[in-house]
This record gives C-alpha cells, sequence and structure tokens, in this order.
C-alpha cells in the first residue's frame, strides 16, 4: 500500500510505502509475541542501557503485530543462547555462515517454539548440537544491531539473548548453520566479536554464577 504525501502532484511527491502485516503470519506468531511482551515487561535491566533497549524492544512489539517473525518488518526479534563450561572458562562460540564471524548460537524465532526462551534453546542445541541444553529462564542481555552479509529482507535483529552451562561431556557438532564451532577462552575471544562477546559473556557468567 502507497500513500502519496499531501499536496504531491503527478510525479513531484514522495511516495510512502506502508507494509502492510500478513494476517497468518500475525496469527501464527501471536503466542510467541505475547510471551515476547511478558518476558520483557518483567525484565529487570542490569544497566541504563539495556533499560533503553528492553523499552525499545518493547516498542517495536506493540507497533508491529508480527515484530517476532523473520517474515515481518525488517527489525525483529530474534533469540540465542550464549554456552559456557562448567569452570567458566570457555564458551563456545559458532563461526556463522552468513555473517562469517563468531558468535553465540541463535536465530530466527519458529511458529512451532512454544515460547522465546524455548526458541533460544532450540537454536542452542541444533547449532551445538549438544541435546541437552537447558539455558536459565530468563534473559541476560538484549543486543540490537544492523545485519552484515547475505540475510536477505532482514536489516535488524533484536535479540534476546539467555546463558546456559553445558555438560562437563558434552561433545559438540557443527551444523550447516555454520562453518566450525569451537571452545574459545573467555580472556581470549574471537578479535572481531570480541567487543559484542565480551559484555554479553561477562552477564553469562555472573548469571550462571561463574562470575
Amino acid at each position: 500500500m502507497t500513500d502519496a504525501a499531501p499536496g504531491a502532484g503527478a510525479g513531484a511527491g514522495v511516495t510512502r510505502v506502508t507494509r502492510v502485516p500478513d494476517p497468518a503470519v500475525v496469527t501464527a506468531f501471536g503466542h510467541l509475541r505475547a510471551d515476547a511482551a511478558a518476558v520483557l515487561g518483567a525484565w529487570s535491566a542490569p544497566d541504563a542501557e539495556q533499560e533503553r533497549l528492553r523499552r525499545a524492544y518493547l516498542a517495536q512489539i506493540a507497533a508491529e503485530p508480527d515484530a517476532v517473525a523473520k517474515a515481518g518488518p525488517p527489525a525483529h526479534l530474534t533469540a540465542s543462547c550464549v554456552l559456557l563450561d562448567p569452570s567458566g572458562g570457555q564458551v563456545l562460540l559458532t563461526l556463522h555462515r552468513k555473517a562469517n564471524a563468531w558468535f553465540q548460537f541463535g536465530g530466527h524465532l519458529e511458529a512451532t517454539d512454544a515460547t522465546v526462551w524455548a526458541a533460544a534453546r532450540r537454536e542452542a542445541r541444533e547449532e551445538s548440537g549438544i541435546d541437552s541444553l537447558e539455558p536459565l529462564p530468563r534473559p541476560v542481555q538484549l543486543d540490537r544491531h544492523l545485519l552484515v552479509g547475505s540475510f536477505g529482507a532482514c536489516r535488524e535483529h533484536l535479540d534476546v539473548r539467555y546463558a546456559a552451562m553445558a555438560p562437563a561431556d558434552a561433545r559438540a557438532h557443527v551444523s550447516e548453520e555454520s562453518h566450525d564451532v569451537r571452545w574459545w577462552p573467555v580472556d581470549a575471544l574471537p578479535a572481531d566479536t570480541r567487543a559484542e562477546l565480551t559484555p554479553l559473556v561477562s552477564l553469562a557468567r555472573v548469571a550462571l554464577g561463574l562470575g
């Protein structure tokens, strides 16, 4: 749907394009939108910047009825999980196939996910190959970032990040989502994503009682 700017003559105005959400997507993801609003509404942000993001996420969810779907607006919610070993000294990361950089496990919510937490658990299990992972019940961090790489219509992810501890005998496997999966020392994170990952890992260590 398009709307011409007021007073615009033929061929001389600015045209605004209004996105119309797909009713089927809105219905299929309605439970996740409600869950995201509830989770973020109850979440206690650890600092002022995280509180600003929490409010921005809630505003996005309120404004866009399909804000939790990949098929929704270019800026939409995702879920991820950072995975630490029992000592808290190692973090398992994936070399993301599209971004070509090291990150925690995560991705888009799916209509079959019961909750945002369940989406983070599914992504972590699928991408790590560790089927017994159980993230903590509450998020540890929010992160809003522009996308670089081949992400199609996706332009910005509003990530809800959880944390989990891997079993002592966990054996990771590379999925089709990544080039590699590897344990990294928390004090020697990959250079290209160190600035982003360091705060997340620190918050996860504290939340898991490892920091």
